[in-house]
């Protein structure tokens, strides 16, 4: 029998919505998974230096930044593995698994008693946060207007930085010794963590399944329900909807397989594949590599107290997170190429400068948090666009594979070697090596924004399905 085919005008239907309160639910719900990465990355930088502590778990450096490599490791793992099921089983399932997980593995760390322990569920956790990623981004994409989409994922992805912020807030008054002894703050730290992600687990509940994603697999029926209850939302706040204009015939199908998928990566868009790989790992080494040890370079090199370290990472979490929310439309209205271009740029000429003060000795811990606060304005656009531009620029059957791969591979070499090579050159002493360590980061970053010029697709205000085809559709 051959496989079933229906036309639907649902992709059109999403994308002429005006914005309500449901899209904002809707974003709250998902980019929820930001605010625990940037509180769980925030929370092992700022308690780095109270866990050196021999009264604590006495971590040397080294330890640190093994404990961060492993976070990433497992971040890696979550993606490569959930990434594919989210293609395979819906982005809805894998939402709720993958915090659950994380939910899970935060809350052990707050027990534990040894480094080898720690860093278990420093992995663990990081499982939970990669997988995460891939169906996040892709219902985020697949539910958000077509000519929001942009400012919406850079957004949304700048939300890291809300849980940068709460996890700096939070390390002050738990790592005060006057109210907590030195071995319980940096445990409920952990704790609070895992109670706010049931309170998201709670709220996901409402989040539908992607219709654009039950339409590839025959569930066109589903997706019609689903997409009247949100049409039905959206008219309580604004009345009447602008008419849908086209549609597109579907061949239900399976999932492509691991074959298939390399070859639309490989053959069908090779040049999109090349300048998602370039913008992931340059901005997984720019970040991670810093932002690991940040605390240990302000504790070591400008002697900032173990406990104060949150004071520091409050005004550079700040730029990160106003970075994207003001130059996020300008990707929409200027276009996706000139801007991921002109942040990539910015942001590694920026870092080579600061590099250049820190290692002349003209900086002190206040000042090279302001310059680091001006270059992440910049990085934090930047590294939010690579993943909008992985996750709108590949069919939508393999979108959460295609999200995952960038990822892992990005990460992976970025993110896995930054916070070890990082953490052993803080244990050196020397600022010079440091400061090689920055200028290596910069010229990724630079590099990087070159080859977003060559970017062969202007994905902005365009449907998903005009930027990138589905495998098994027609347009009519």
């Amino acid at each position: 029998m051959p496989p079933a085919s229906h036309t639907s005008d649902i992709p059109a239907r999403l994308d002429r919505l005006p914005w309500s309160r449901w899209h904002w639910r809707m974003v709250g719900a998902l980019g929820a998974a930001w605010v625990f990465d940037g509180l769980e990355v925030t929370l092992a930088g700022s308690l780095s230096a109270m866990l050196a502590r021999p009264d604590t778990l006495g971590l040397s450096a080294a330890r640190i930044g093994v404990a961060g490599s492993l976070y990433v490791a497992g971040a890696v793992l979550g993606a490569l593995l959930f990434g594919r099921m989210a293609d395979r089983l819906g982005r809805k399932r894998l939402f709720l698994a993958t915090l659950a997980i994380y939910m899970a593995a935060t809350l052990a760390t707050a027990f534990s008693p040894s480094f080898v322990y720690y860093a278990a569920c420093r992995c663990a956790t990081g499982i939970g946060i990669g997988g995460e990623y891939a169906a996040i981004n892709s219902a985020i994409d697949e539910l958000v207007p077509a000519r929001l989409r942009g400012r919406v994922s850079l957004a949304v992805n700048g939300c890291f930085w809300v849980g940068a912020a709460l996890g700096a807030g939070l390390s002050l008054p738990l790592l005060d010794e006057e109210l907590f002894p030195p071995d319980l703050g940096w445990r409920l730290a952990f704790g609070v963590g895992a109670i706010l992600a049931v309170v998201i687990l709670w709220v996901r509940r409402d989040v539908p399944e992607s219709p654009r994603w039950l339409l590839t697999r025959g569930r066109a029926a589903e997706a019609e329900r689903i997409v009247k209850n949100i049409e039905a939302r959206v008219r309580r706040d604004h009345g009447g909807l602008p008419p849908a204009v086209g549609s597109i015939r579907y061949t239900s199908a399976d999932a492509p397989g691991l074959r298939r998928v390399a070859g639309v990566l490989l053959r069908t868009y090779p040049g999109r594949s090349g300048v998602c790989l370039a913008l992931m790992l340059s901005q997984a080494f720019f970040y991670n590599a810093i932002f690991f040890t940040y605390a240990l370079v302000l504790t070591r090199f400008f002697g900032v107290p173990d406990g104060g370290a949150g004071w520091y990472v409050l005004p550079f979490a700040l730029g990160n997170v106003l970075g994207p929310w003001l130059l996020g439309p300008l990707f929409d209205l200027i276009g996706r190429r000139k801007m991921i271009c002109a942040t990539y740029l910015s942001a590694g000429i920026g870092l080579a400068l600061t590099a250049w003060a820190f290692q002349a000795g003209w900086l002190d811990a206040r000042s090279q948090t302001a310059c680091w606060s001006a270059v992440f304005f910049v990085a934090s656009a930047a590294a939010s666009s690579a993943y909008l531009t992985a996750s709108e620029v590949f069919p939508i059957e393999m979108r959460g594979m295609a999200i995952s791969l960038f990822y892992a591979a990005g990460t992976g070499v970025g993110g896995f070697a930054g916070p070890a090579l990082y953490g052993w050159l803080i244990g050196t002493g020397q600022r010079g090596g440091l400061t090689l360590g920055y200028l290596l980061a910069a010229v990724l970053m630079a590099g990087a924004g070159l080859a977003a010029l060559r970017l062969p697709v202007n994905a902005e205000r365009r449907p998903l399905e005009a930027v990138a085809p589905p495998l098994n559709a027609d347009k009519e």
